[in-house]
Order: structure tokens, then C-alpha cells, then sequence
């Protein structure tokens, strides 16, 4: 017994009654107690994390960053080198409480992050990503190894190899969710760089959690030789019953679901615990339980049941337990353990190398594929972000003896400094540069009648299909003049897996699509593909943009410039109901089109879907339809009035133009008071301007005077009121009105109907047609004209006259202008 009391081991007393306090009016100090000392800490540690990403903001960086901070500055680096706060706030006996909420937190971030990779993309990612990931892990490996036996100690219980594979893992890691959000904050994820790295990072991930596996079983297993194999062979059997028994009982438990329901609670606490249970054999078999959970998480199919199972544990896990495991490692890190010159040097020397290494051995490989050196660089260092598998290597390292103290903090160092430098340095480094010759013709206006159309349309779901091909198909597509069709499908990206534009291929192979999202896709495709196969002279390029509803636009603005497309089409956010009224479908759908209009590089068209009434679908030669334009004048009427121009080309197209006139009283007003405000500089816009339609007009009115498929009227009217009556009495006879937004046009015809608007983005008119009020059921299609710093009025072109591309099905007589 006096041997045993002499020895250096800690006894820890547990008493169950010291869990729950019974009150401080009863003399209890909360302190003392289990579960209000784990929420005083989880409290501070969620405070100080959201402290240093508030003040990390401005810098980029990611969260990871400020979760490690926030560990460092409660660890024994700064506060708790204070003696009574280590004791009052951190005491030996809380560590294991909060270990084990940390590691439970853990465990359900990586089923997450397996949720949200798709395991199809790595096999997709094509031979240039994997050799990139392939050279960009090697040699940060090697310098791993090569410091190891610096780093090692001869007196450490495990062997070189253990340590070489740990030091090894933790330098040529890339942090795949890391690298997603940096690519989203430097807007560089749907460029080419963006998804190289993204496969490239997405195949590393893999290797690392091979590699991790294997590092834990020989670090748990140092003791028998078959035992590290034990533990690969287990550890295969356990790959293998998730891939063939959980993933086919999952399978079943979506199709047994019916589309658009909720699934059962019963289901979803099924599999919960099911990662509870992964995590456990993982454990129990010499691998981390991470692992199991992990690949558990990965073998659910991606599609409605991921979104539910994300939406219900992301911001708890994310935004509450996780941070507990980042300030775990922090709070092991103690930097004043990093003693002495010589190991500062080392640790500069890891990092320089280590991050050297990563950029030298991507250059090499990014070179052989015909890369830029500079793209290779920021490639490189793009791959050099670390995150959590980094943190779970040096945790499990730490825990078995692999690595000492100052090992540690000097690694943890190593990832920050390594994640924490890539945002600036990327940010002055590599700069798209914008395209030094930009295309001309964003416009239907600028395009010539004589040329290809490119269309860009976007679709949110398969609802909005018919009445889109109907719009095209009147778009009258010829052998002169073909219409060129990007169907982009707009899917919400949820989580942290990364934002991708995917081009679809004729799916020759009819297999079953395997989630809601591909349905949709395919729904959207096979429609489009089937109106291409039937119309002439139509080309249809279907993708899918995967993004965040808050950065779609960009996604959307950057096709149209690759493309060069004319114009672009999106669905308004409200939907028709069965009473004839208006509902919103999705609030988001709103802001990316606010976000298209005020950011698009060519002009954009708000379709607001109500039916082409009059419309046979694909068949040319039968599609009949009433259109109306109502023109007040502006840039944006004119981009209107063009585009129904290329419709009245059509044979079954009928359209009449109706154009507001302000009486001359009002026009002397109006330019008097324009005078007056602004010295006569408003005057002049507006002479140029009114010069700009009247032009364009006349051209019109010539080249169509003798088709009485095209009616033309002008409508004097003196207020708003009057214009708004004038727009009821034709609301009844037409399929489609085609509408300016009247962007920055101060017109006294539609003064005071933006007071009442809804939706500013229609425009005073595009308002008023959309509303539920309004009698009739017709679609809307609302234009706004893109204005360039080169569309100055002597540079623009009216467009080429297409009365020789008329069809002669179209023949008489007649023009009305009854002034």
C-alpha cells in the first residue's frame, strides 16, 4: 500500500450527486457541479469563437482559424496560464465531459461531410485531378518523414514508421469543407481553378482517411504484429457491410417514402443512432470511431434524405458542438513548450518546406497537364488548407504517445499559419483577368437579324418547362437566323460540399435517376431534348448550377459571358395558383433575380408563368399566339420591342405594339421642370433618348408596313391613370405581353404606380400585369436591355431589317396608326 501512495497516479472521486446543483440560495457553488461547468465552458468557448470570426472577417479567413484561437487563448498559452482560471473554468476533472461531447460532436460532423460527398464526383474527377492530388501529396510526405526522425524520440514506445505516417498525413492533408468555403469567399469556385482543386482536394480527403486508418492501427496495435492486420481486415469487412447491406436498407427506406414527403421520425432516429453504432464497432475494431461515422455517412444516397438529415444537425453540430473539438486542441496546445531558437527555426522550416512542397510538387504535375506556372502556384497553395482530418491526426497522435507536447503545438502552429496565409497570398497572386475583347452583342437589339441567337434560360423547377419551349419556339429559330439554347437547371447548394456547374450528356444509359435533384434535372433535360429533336434549327446545351441561392446569380452571369449569350430568361418567384392568383414559390428565387438584374452582362428577361393559352407545343408550323408590346420608350422598350420583332417573323405569331404618348402639355412640364433641376442636363438625356425611340420606331413601323399580322397603335395619355386604363381594355384578347422594366426612366405616364408596385423589379408596368389583381390570366415577359460603358448612342446599331427573312406566309396589308 506505501508503494502504491508514493506513485505519481491521480484518483479521481466521481460522486453522481455532484452533476446537477441544488441552487446557490442552498450554498452550492455551480462551479462544483458537472453540467453547469460543461455550459459555462461550452458558453465561452462558442463566445470567443464567434469573437475572433467577427474580428477574422475582414481577412477571409476561414472558421476553422478562429475555433483553433479560440482553444489556444482559453488553453494554457494565455488564460490558462492563469493558475485559479485553468482551475475554476478548466479543472482535470471536466476534461472528460468535455472531450466526449467534443468527440460526439465530431462524430456527427463527419457523417455529415460524408453525407455531402458525393462519392460519383471522385470517380469523375478524371485523370488530371487525381495527378494533381497524387504530386501534391508526395513530397509534403516525404518532408513529413524526413523530419520525423529529427522530431522523434529515442525513448518514445512506438516505432519510426508510426511516427513517419502521422507527421506524413498531418503535412499533406488538404481540408476538402475548408477549401470549399475559401473558394466561396474568393468567388473562385466555379472558375476552372475552382474545380480542379476541389477534385483534387475531394481525392486527397480520401487518401488521408486511408492513410489515417491505417496510422491508428499501428499506433493502437504496437504490441502484436498480426494486430495492425486484424484491424485492416475488420476494417475492410466493416466498408464492405455499409456499401452492401446499410446502403440497400436506406435505399429502401427513400423509395419507400413518397416524393415530396416528409420522412418518418422513425427513420431519421433510425439513423442517427446508426452512427452511434458505426462509431462504436469502428472503435471497438482499433480504428477511430470518426472512421465508422464517416463512412456511414457516405453510403447515403445523395438526394432528399441528405437535405433532411443536414438541415436537422447542421447549425447544432456545425455551430455548437464542433467548436468544442477545435478549443479541445487548442487547449492541448501549449506554445511556451516550444523552447528554445532551434525549434523555432524548426517549426518556420516545417512550414516553408512543408507548404514548398505541396506548391512544387502541384506545379510539376499542373505543368505536364499544360497549366499555367501561376495557376500551378495558387493550385498549390490552394491545396495547402488544413482543418479537421489535420486536427484529428494530431489529436489521435496526442492521445497515443505518438506525439510529445511541444510536437504537438508545433504542428497545430504549422496548420494555422499554413490555412491562415492561403487567403491573402491567393488574393494578390492569382487575379482572373477579365477578358480584354468583350463580346458586342449582349443584346437582342445589337444582335444581327442574320446571326445566331444564344439564349440562356434558367429553370427552377420542371413547372416552368412548357411555357419556356413555347416562348422559344415563337423566338421563330431559321436556317438564317438558328437559336442557340443553354438550359441552366438552378439547384439550392446545401452544406459545405462545393458550389459545380455540371454539363449534361444524352443519357443513353435510361437508368433510374438516384435523388429528387437528378429527377428534376432529367425531367428538364429529356423535355428540352425532346422540343430540340422536333423543332429546326434549335440547339439545346443542358447544365445544373449547384450554389448557394445568395451567389447563384454568379453563377448564372458567368455562363452568359462564357457563352456570349444575348439574353437571358428566369422564372419570377410567384406561381399561379388554381383561383387565378399569385403565390410565392420560394422567397430565394426573388433574390437571385434582383441579383441577375443589377450584375448580368447581356440582357435579362423575368418570365412570369401563366400558360401560353394559344400555344401547340414543337410543332412550328401550328403555334399560334397573340403578343403585345407595350412601349413607353427607353433602352429597355426598344430591347422589348426587339425581341417581339424576331417573333413577328413567325407565321402564327400575331402582334400588336402599343405605344404611350404623353400629350404635349405634359411634355413641356416635364422638360421645363427637368430644366430647372438639373440646368437642362436631364433635358438633354431625355432628347437623346426619345431620338433613340422615335429612330427606332420608324424603322420598325417601315420595314412592317405591309404584314397585318403586326398592328400598331399609339395611345395619348396624360397620367398614370390613364395608362393604366388603357393597359386593361387589351388585357383579355393576347397569350403574352412583352414588357420593358423602364430601368431609370422617369416617365409621367407611369408616375405613381411604383408606389404601389409589389415587385420593383417588374418594373411600374411589368408590376401592374403580374399583380393578382389584374383580370387577366396572360404571361409576362419583362425586359430589361443590357448598357454597357460601350453602348454609348453613337456606337448602337439598329438592327438589321429582317423583312427579308420574313416568312411569305405572312402577306397584306396594313399598319394602324390612327393619329
Amino acid at each position: 500500500m506505501a508503494e502504491e501512495n508514493s506513485t505519481d497516479t491521480s484518483i479521481i472521486c466521481y460522486a453522481p450527486s455532484m452533476i446537477t446543483t441544488n441552487g446557490v440560495w442552498q450554498g452550492d457553488n455551480p462551479l462544483d457541479f458537472s453540467l453547469p461547468l460543461f455550459v459555462l465552458q461550452l458558453t465561452l468557448v462558442v463566445v470567443i469563437t464567434r469573437f475572433f470570426v467577427f474580428i477574422l472577417k475582414p481577412f477571409r479567413q476561414p472558421r476553422v482559424i478562429s475555433e483553433i484561437l479560440g482553444g489556444i487563448v482559453l488553453g494554457p498559452s494565455v488564460l490558462g496560464r492563469y493558475e485559479k482560471f485553468a482551475n475554476t473554468i478548466f479543472p482535470q476533472r471536466s476534461v472528460m465531459v468535455l472531450e466526449t461531447m467534443a468527440n460526439v460532436g465530431l462524430l456527427y460532423f463527419l457523417f455529415l461531410v460524408g453525407v455531402e460527398m458525393d462519392i460519383m464526383v471522385v470517380r469523375k474527377t478524371g485523370k488530371r485531378a487525381l495527378t494533381i492530388a497524387i504530386g501534391g501529396m508526395v513530397l509534403p510526405f516525404l518532408i513529413g518523414a524526413a523530419f520525423s526522425f529529427s522530431m522523434h524520440r529515442s525513448d518514445d514506445h512506438l516505432g519510426q514508421g508510426t511516427y513517419i505516417l502521422f507527421l506524413g498525413v498531418a503535412l499533406s492533408v488538404t481540408a476538402f469543407p475548408v477549401l470549399a468555403r475559401i473558394l466561396a469567399e474568393l468567388k473562385l469556385i466555379n472558375t476552372e481553378i475552382g474545380r480542379i482543386s476541389m477534385s483534387a482536394a475531394l481525392v486527397n480527403d480520401m487518401f488521408a482517411w486511408i492513410l489515417l486508418a491505417l496510422a491508428i492501427a499501428l499506433a493502437e496495435s504496437d504490441k502484436t504484429s498480426f494486430a495492425s492486420l486484424w484491424v485492416m481486415i475488420s476494417s475492410g469487412a466493416f466498408i464492405a457491410f455499409c456499401v452492401f447491406v446499410v446502403r440497400p436498407v436506406i435505399s429502401w427506406i427513400i423509395r419507400k417514402t413518397p416524393e415530396g414527403e416528409n420522412f418518418s421520425e422513425f427513420y431519421i432516429c433510425l439513423i442517427l443512432t446508426g452512427v452511434m453504432i458505426a462509431g462504436f464497432i469502428t472503435d471497438a475494431i482499433g480504428t477511430h470511431s470518426v472512421f465508422g461515422a464517416f463512412v456511414f455517412g457516405l453510403v447515403i444516397p445523395n438526394g432528399p434524405l441528405g437535405l433532411t438529415l443536414i438541415e436537422k444537425l447542421e447549425d447544432f453540430v456545425s455551430g455548437l458542438l464542433l467548436p468544442l473539438f477545435f478549443a479541445i486542441s487548442g487547449l492541448k496546445t501549449n506554445i511556451s513548450s516550444i523552447q528554445g531558437p532551434a525549434t523555432w527555426l524548426t517549426l518556420m522550416l516545417v512550414i516553408f518546406l512543408a507548404c514548398a512542397g505541396k506548391v512544387i510538387g502541384t506545379v510539376i504535375v499542373a505543368f505536364f497537364h499544360g497549366m499555367p506556372v501561376c495557376e500551378g502556384i495558387t493550385l498549390g497553395l490552394l491545396l495547402n488548407t488544413k482543418g479537421l482530418v489535420e486536427m484529428i491526426v494530431l489529436n489521435v497522435g496526442k492521445d497515443q504517445k505518438v506525439l510529445d507536447d511541444e510536437t504537438f503545438a508545433t504542428m497545430v502552429l504549422v496548420a494555422l499559419v499554413m490555412t491562415g496565409v492561403i487567403t491573402p497570398i491567393v488574393t494578390v497572386l492569382y487575379r482572373p483577368v477579365k477578358r480584354s475583347v468583350s463580346y458586342k452583342r449582349r443584346t437582342i437589339q445589337q444582335t444581327k437579324s442574320d446571326s445566331e441567337l444564344r439564349v440562356l434560360v434558367c429553370v427552377h423547377t420542371p413547372r416552368n418547362v412548357p411555357t419556356i419551349i413555347n416562348l422559344l419556339e415563337a423566338s421563330h429559330p431559321t436556317k438564317r437566323s438558328p437559336i442557340c439554347i443553354y438550359i441552366l437547371h438552378l439547384v439550392e447548394l446545401t452544406g459545405r460540399a462545393s458550389a459545380m456547374l455540371i454539363v449534361h450528356n444524352t443519357r443513353k444509359s435510361g437508368r433510374p435517376a438516384l435523388n429528387r435533384t437528378q429527377a428534376q434535372s432529367d425531367h428538364i433535360i429529356n423535355a428540352f431534348e425532346n422540343y430540340e429533336q422536333h423543332a429546326s434549327f434549335v440547339a439545346v446545351q443542358p447544365l445544373t448550377a449547384i450554389s448557394p441561392y445568395s451567389t447563384m446569380h454568379e453563377d448564372v452571369c458567368s455562363l452568359a459571358e462564357d457563352k456570349r449569350v444575348s439574353f437571358v430568361i428566369i422564372p419570377f418567384h410567384k406561381q399561379q395558383t388554381v383561383d387565378g392568383g399569385m403565390e410565392a414559390t420560394n422567397p430565394a428565387y426573388r433574390l437571385v433575380n434582383q441579383n441577375l438584374l443589377g450584375n448580368s452582362p447581356c440582357s435579362v428577361g423575368i418570365l412570369v408563368d401563366r400558360g401560353l393559352n394559344g400555344a401547340t407545343r414543337l410543332t412550328s408550323n401550328t403555334i399560334s399566339l397573340q403578343v403585345a408590346v407595350l412601349f413607353f420608350g427607353g433602352p429597355d422598350d426598344r430591347e422589348a420591342l426587339a425581341y417581339a420583332w424576331r417573333m413577328a417573323e413567325h407565321p402564327g405569331i400575331t402582334l400588336s405594339v402599343l405605344r404611350f404618348i404623353p400629350d404635349e402639355a405634359i411634355t413641356e412640364a416635364t422638360s421645363t421642370q427637368a430644366t430647372n433641376e438639373t440646368d437642362g442636363k436631364m433635358n438633354l438625356d431625355l432628347k437623346k433618348e426619345r431620338q433613340l425611340d422615335n429612330d427606332f420606331i420608324n424603322t420598325f413601323k417601315e420595314a412592317n408596313t405591309d404584314y397585318e399580322s403586326i398592328l400598331y397603335i399609339e395611345k395619348v395619355v396624360s397620367n398614370g391613370e390613364e395608362t393604366v386604363a388603357a393597359v386593361r381594355s387589351m388585357d383579355s384578347s393576347h397569350d403574352l405581353f412583352i414588357v420593358g422594366r423602364g430601368e431609370g426612366m422617369l416617365s409621367p405616364l407611369t408616375a405613381g404606380l411604383t408606389d404601389w408596385s409589389e415587385c420593383p423589379e417588374l418594373g411600374a408596368i411589368g408590376d401592374l400585369l403580374a399583380s393578382s389583381d389584374f383580370a387577366a390570366t396572360v404571361s409576362v415577359l419583362v425586359v430589361q436591355q443590357y448598357v454597357g460603358s460601350w453602348a454609348q448612342e453613337d456606337e448602337m446599331e439598329l438592327p438589321d431589317t429582317p423583312v427579308n427573312s420574313h416568312d411569305q406566309q405572312k402577306t397584306t396589308n396594313g399598319l394602324e396608326n390612327p393619329r
